[in-house]
């Protein structure tokens, strides 16, 4: 909220068509509309009263109250208070009507609500299963820390997901635009970036909140479609986080519609072909064609018009039917038999080289930064203190012999002596040239 406050919001977590308010706006109002409602309610919170609220945007040079700001100046005061006003009450609404979070069991109670919104939200087509992955694997992670705020990196995503990071990357692209999700930071060079679930709105309002579409004809993803208040879907995501990320769901195994059948049937065992279209949102040929496979594998049981899951089937051991007589005892085996044993081994052994290159590139970049950041190292013509004796002479620090014709200057720099140097040398080497003259 800070940083709401000075900066405005850089990343357009605000963004989105007022709902509340009514009548014809500019998407700019609305935008503003919203930061504001958010600050409002923070200020509530922690104890403001409406007129230091209201002086902060109206006098104060931040960012997040240019609108309000905007509208004194064309408008004048009394519009732009009573614009602030009207945001502020609202807000004071809607905090005295909720419970605050200030217990670890009031977080786990909120986010058991947030898992139910999302087991019963249709997450429909390929991109929809796997947003729907990513979710469940940040609720079990922000489950362990205890708040809706959490640190993940892509690659540990992509591992608890079962899928491919670049796959990851586009799940988290569709869940920030569907304001599900928000990026806190980028992280740091050991670090993953912060992450915060977005508790969709109340449950008088949650058929308004919105969820990723799946893709369109030819392949095309689209944007954020609203929710139907009257969707059958209703999975156990605690029995799919705990299956997800096994070579068995992979791309080209039963994937994120497998996961969706058996995450429909272990929530309610039972159902036609009719009904898991509903409970587990897809089409009726993706049904049937997972369906296949469950039953080639022993999972799925098929009785009449109902199919039920094997005694075993979420700890990968099938159970024999007449259509499938040698059934997994396994996931390891039921990959095998997908032809997609090894895929999770080979991601990790992927990322692992990519961690070990990142590592060794930042110790490279640490090694030049510490070498930017040594002494500078001195001109040849500064004199330096270990040549010079305490007598004035200058020497070898190596040899600690008196260099003939070398001077400090008193701007202490050297000064060399041509003509004493070759004196200097002359006085002692001619002695001993003419005593090999002689003898010779």
């Amino acid at each position: 909220m800070h940083k709401l406050l000075v900066l405005g919001d850089q990343d357009n977590a605000y963004a989105t068509g007022n709902r509340q308010r009514g009548g014809k706006n500019s998407a700019a109002s609305d935008h503003a509309w919203s930061m504001t409602r958010a600050l409002a309610a923070d200020a509530v919170r922690v104890g403001w009263r409406r007129a230091s609220f209201l002086q902060v945007l109206l006098d104060g040079p931040y960012k997040a109250g240019e609108h309000a700001r905007m509208l004194q100046h064309r408008r004048g005061y009394d519009k732009a208070a009573s614009w602030l006003q009207r945001a502020w009450d609202g807000a004071q609404q809607y905090v005295q009507s909720t419970e605050p979070i200030t217990t670890r069991q009031d977080f786990h109670a909120a986010l058991a609500a947030f898992r139910s919104r999302i087991e019963r939200t249709p997450w429909k087509g390929t991109a929809g299963k796997t947003d729907l992955r990513n979710l469940i694997a940040r609720m079990e992670i922000c489950a362990q820390a205890g708040r809706w705020d959490h640190t993940v990196s892509e690659r540990d995503l992509a591992e608890r997901m079962g899928c491919s990071r670049t796959t990851v990357h586009n799940s988290n692209q569709r869940l920030l635009q569907a304001k599900l999700l928000r990026q806190l930071d980028n992280g740091s060079p050991t670090e993953g970036a912060r992450w915060m679930l977005i508790s969709p709105l109340s449950r008088i309002t949650s058929h308004l909140w919105p969820t990723p579409k799946g893709p369109k004809a030819g392949g095309a993803m689209s944007g954020p479609v609203m929710r139907q208040t009257d969707t059958n879907a209703d999975i156990d995501s605690r029995a799919a986080a705990h299956v997800m990320h096994l070579d068995a769901f992979a791309h080209h195994g039963l994937a994120g519609s497998g996961l969706a059948i058996l995450a429909a049937l272990a929530q309610r065992d039972g159902q036609t072909v009719a009904e898991l279209q509903g409970t587990a949102s897809m089409s009726r040929p993706t049904a049937y064609r997972q369906l296949g496979k469950l039953k080639g594998l022993g999972l799925v049981r098929h009785k009449g018009e109902l199919f039920h899951l094997s005694p075993n089937a979420l700890s990968g051991i099938g159970t024999q039917t007449p259509t499938c007589p040698e059934p997994v005892a396994g996931w390891t085996e039921a990959a095998e038999h997908l032809g997609t044993a090894g895929t999770g081994a080979r991601r990790r052994q992927h990322h692992e080289a990519q961690r070990k290159r990142w590592r060794l590139e930042q110790v490279r970049l640490a090694e030049r930064r510490r070498t930017a950041r040594r002494a500078p190292v001195p001109h040849p013509a500064v004199a330096q203190p270990e040549y010079v004796r305490s007598d004035g002479q200058i020497i070898d620090p190596a040899t600690g012999e008196v260099i003939a014709g070398l001077y400090v200057a008193s701007d202490g720099r050297w000064v060399w002596d041509e003509a004493e140097a070759v004196d200097q040398r002359h006085a002692v080497w001619e002695p001993e040239t003419f005593q090999g003259t002689s003898k010779g």
